[in-house]
């Protein structure tokens, strides 16, 4: 999704380098067709239908089969190759002087710092992006060949724009506070631009909602869109002990992008909420739903948000020290042949990009092994909360996880390899056997969440 795509940019503090591929339970920006902007009652909403026979593991028939190992095998490739490229394409902006070159013109043009920052960073952003471009052109193509994305290029050239906008704009200032710190302090630059970058990150995150989803997609109150459904959502509230008021229940449009289901939570305090994407109001079950919303309850209930804020903050602080014992040696052995003059010299950025992109590679497969973590964590919340209101809350949530991966054609068995680099979720075929086997009420034992 474009949103996560900021999200990330935001979060790891100008990186626009880090070439983090989106979790393979969430296909980048690709939304799906047919939505309706009408108040709908919930029995039109989620169908009160029951899977042909019992789940009990996720399997496809071979036509899906082929396509979804194909489409695996490809899209690990493109990652991988996506990160090589991250590098190829930062070292071209250096071995080629344009960093030099871009500082030049920023210092000709004025002598204070911060306007040096709003020249100096559009130029580098606008680049980088340009040669990302053809990548993230095959990315949506082939998302569109499968038929997961519908959007149309026009909005999807749409979404790229403004990406690359709140890059340069939010990049721009981080940037002038980035180099206004190592100006000053040479030797504890990375610790004091750490430590400002916590509030930061907690302000971005608190507007994200309010400003920034609002700009690659359409928010309505969920109960003017399927009104009918919020009671029952306000039951597993209360039965979880944690009321969200409808007032933080959200409807997002994303049938004009992709053809998915989806929900998710964001924003932290007053901004907090939960979002349920139209796709899934129209697709899935009434039980799919509960479900699906009692594992985002999962990520309030169980503080997820603030322990995956604090675990990015580590791992920020850890890239941050990693880069400033590096960069030194970096800028010795190339700095005169790419025209860098100093650690505070704008031209190095982008040396200083490369550096967290090379160790932020390892970073992004120890976040997502702990993403995963909470993501099994907030599925058994789900199954626990909904335990006794849905009825067969394991069926509804198993068939839920089979129709998606059936939709965006989600291998069974992806390389492990894959998996443990670029999942931030567990694998389809790991919830489906979560969702089959786990009732600890029927084994006499007590539930790890809801007691």
């Amino acid at each position: 999704m474009n949103r996560q795509r900021v999200t990330a940019v935001l979060l790891f503090l100008f990186s626009v380098s880090v070439g983090v591929a989106q979790s393979p339970q969430a296909p980048p920006a690709a939304q799906s067709p047919a939505a309706t902007t009408t108040p709908v009652p919930s029995s039109e909403v989620a169908h009160t239908r029951e899977p042909a026979k019992r789940i009990t593991e996720y399997t496809l028939p071979p036509e899906l089969l082929k396509k979804s190992e194909t489409l695996g095998t490809i899209r690990f490739a493109f990652r991988l190759f996506s990160f090589f490229f991250s590098l190829f394409a930062l070292w071209l902006i250096l071995r080629m002087k344009w960093a030099a070159a871009f500082r030049d013109w920023a210092e000709r043009a004025s002598r204070f710092r911060f306007l040096q920052a709003m020249i100096y960073t559009p130029l580098l952003a606008i680049v980088f992006s340009l040669l990302q471009l053809p990548l993230d052109f095959f990315n949506e193509s082939l998302f569109k060949r499968y038929g997961i994305s519908v959007q149309p290029w026009g909005a999807w050239a749409g979404d790229w724009l403004k990406a690359l906008l709140l890059t340069v704009v939010i990049g721009s200032l981080l940037a002038w506070i980035l180099f206004a710190v190592i100006h000053r302090s040479p030797q504890r630059w990375w610790f004091y631009f750490w430590a400002i970058s916590i509030p930061i990150s907690l302000f971005l995150f608190f507007i994200q909602p309010l400003v920034i989803d609002p700009m690659f997609s359409k928010f309505e109150p969920l109960s003017a869109k399927a009104p009918e459904l919020v009671p029952q959502l306000e039951r597993i509230t209360v039965r979880g002990g944690m009321p969200i008021p409808p007032e933080r229940m959200f409807w997002m449009l994303a049938s004009d992008k992709t053809i998915y289901t989806n929900a998710y939570v964001t924003g932290i305090g007053a901004t907090k909420r939960v979002v349920i994407w139209d796709t899934s109001l129209s697709k899935e079950t009434t039980g799919g739903i509960l479900t699906m919303f009692g594992h985002e309850m999962g990520h309030y209930a169980l503080n997820h948000i603030w322990k995956g804020l604090a675990f990015m903050s580590a791992m920020v602080f850890v890239l941050l020290y990693l880069g400033y014992r590096t960069i030194g040696w970096l800028l010795a052995r190339n700095g005169n042949s790419w025209g860098v003059r100093t650690v505070d010299d704008w031209a190095a950025l982008p040396a200083l990009l490369l550096l967290v992109t090379f160790f932020g590679f390892a970073a992004n497969a120890i976040g997502n092994t702990f993403s995963r973590y909470q993501e099994n964590q907030a599925d058994i919340y789900s199954l626990e909360v909904t335990h006794g209101i849905v009825s067969d809350a394991g069926q509804a949530c198993a068939a839920s996880f089979q129709m998606f991966g059936e939709q965006v054609f989600v291998d069974p068995d992806p390389n492990p390899a894959n998996v443990f680099l670029f999942f931030d979720h567990p694998t389809v075929k790991q919830r489906i056997h979560l969702c089959a086997t786990y009732d600890p009420s029927s084994k006499g034992e007590s539930p790890l969440f809801v007691k």
